[in-house]
């Protein structure tokens, strides 16, 4: 058996092939990390967007626990239909807490699970953005958690968060899914580069692209003139 060591939580790989006593689970332990990521505050700290990247490259490891399909893009198709579901279900829970739970967040000190800074940066984004900001926030790490609570907490009607769930939800899973098993036909095609086993530099490049954003909109924060110092 091979030993545990903690920072395999921090890789998606772990998740998509782990097994109990022989049994793979992956493709239900992915299912809940998508549904916590987007679902649960507390997923903040899951691989999100290299998650699906990765199952797109292990599409057929993952549904061979539930099913066999033949033909790849069918597998695929239900790969993402699946994982866009679980992100549609979680999104729902986020928001039907955020509508519950109402400002008691703001009120609440932070933990290891939770960080005020997080729900304030997630409300600014989608006081910016209005409804668009669930499609966007799919696509941002940490954001994409606190999106649907603070939907609810500011009461957006339901048929209108509803309709953005579903599309963003959809169009996260298929785009990356998709893009993961083709890339990996690719450069394994074309190139001979075997993607598995270059995984780590994936996940750093899928984690360096995502958190972006989140930099340089730190940094122009940082660096923005407060009022009352322009000129001065």
């Amino acid at each position: 058996m091979e030993s545990f060591e903690w920072t395999q939580l921090l890789n998606p790989e772990f998740y998509i092939n782990l097994k109990i006593s022989g049994v793979p689970i992956g493709i239900y332990v992915v299912l809940f990390i998508v549904f916590a990521e987007t679902g649960l505050f507390a997923g903040f700290f899951l691989p999100g967007d290299s998650l699906l990247f990765l199952s797109g490259i292990y599409s057929t490891e993952l549904t061979s626990t539930l099913f066999t399909i033949n033909s790849d893009f069918i597998n695929l198709v239900v790969l993402s239909s699946m994982i866009a579901t679980a992100g549609i279900l979680g999104n729902t829970f986020g928001y039907w807490f955020g509508a519950k739970s109402g400002y008691y967040l703001y009120n609440k000190k932070d933990t290891f699970w939770f960080k005020k800074k997080y729900l304030i940066e997630s409300r600014v984004f989608f006081e910016k953005h209005g409804g668009r900001a669930i499609i966007f926030a799919r696509f941002v790490p940490i954001i994409r958690t606190f999106a649907p609570i603070v939907a609810g907490i500011v009461s957006m009607e339901k048929k209108k968060f509803m309709f953005y769930n579903i599309v963003s939800s959809f169009l996260w899973a298929f785009t990356l899914i998709f893009a993961g098993h083709y890339l990996y036909d690719l450069f394994l095609t074309k190139f001979e580069i075997d993607l598995k086993a270059h995984i780590e530099f994936i996940v750093l490049g899928i984690v360096a692209i995502t958190t972006v954003p989140l930099v340089v909109n730190y940094l122009k924060k940082r660096t923005a003139p407060k009022d009352g110092q322009e000129g001065a």
